[in-house]
């Protein structure tokens, strides 16, 4: 798989995609019982213009957390990362996952999706007391 585009054809013959723009489409992906997370896909660049598909969910609000505690969970992630992202103009806790296009295929990109929204999910369970608001 080596296109954005690759991918969004990918997405849309497995799993139901919610909203789309060129380079970024939302995914609602079920987790356990009536629980569900939502999962984004875009495409990054680095410096080097070597592209990347980026995987990232929505947790938790960040102000209601300790940075600190937040940092010793990302110590702990064997796979992803912690980082801060606004929704709305509000800072926002995300577990996100860049992965390289020449490394992915269909069964990885489906395997990942589903990986990052259970983890997302458990880390706002914990995160936000139970909620399910992402």
């Amino acid at each position: 798989m080596d296109t954005f585009a690759r991918v969004v054809e990918f997405a849309d013959q497995r799993f139901d995609v919610v909203h789309r723009d060129k380079f970024l489409i939302a995914l609602e992906i079920p987790t356990s019982g009536e629980r569900h997370q939502s999962v984004f896909l875009a495409e990054i660049k680095d410096d080097d213009d070597r592209r990347y598909l980026r995987l990232e969910t929505t947790v938790a609000p960040l102000a209601q957390h300790d940075p600190v505690k937040l940092l010793r969970i990302n110590l702990t992630l064997r796979v992803g990362y912690l980082a801060v992202g606004d929704l709305e103009g509000i800072p926002f806790l995300k577990l996100c996952e860049n992965i390289a296009y020449r490394y992915l295929s269909d069964e990885m990109l489906y395997d990942e999706i589903h990986r990052i929204a259970r983890m997302g999910d458990d880390i706002e369970k914990m995160l936000v007391h139970g909620g399910d608001w992402f």
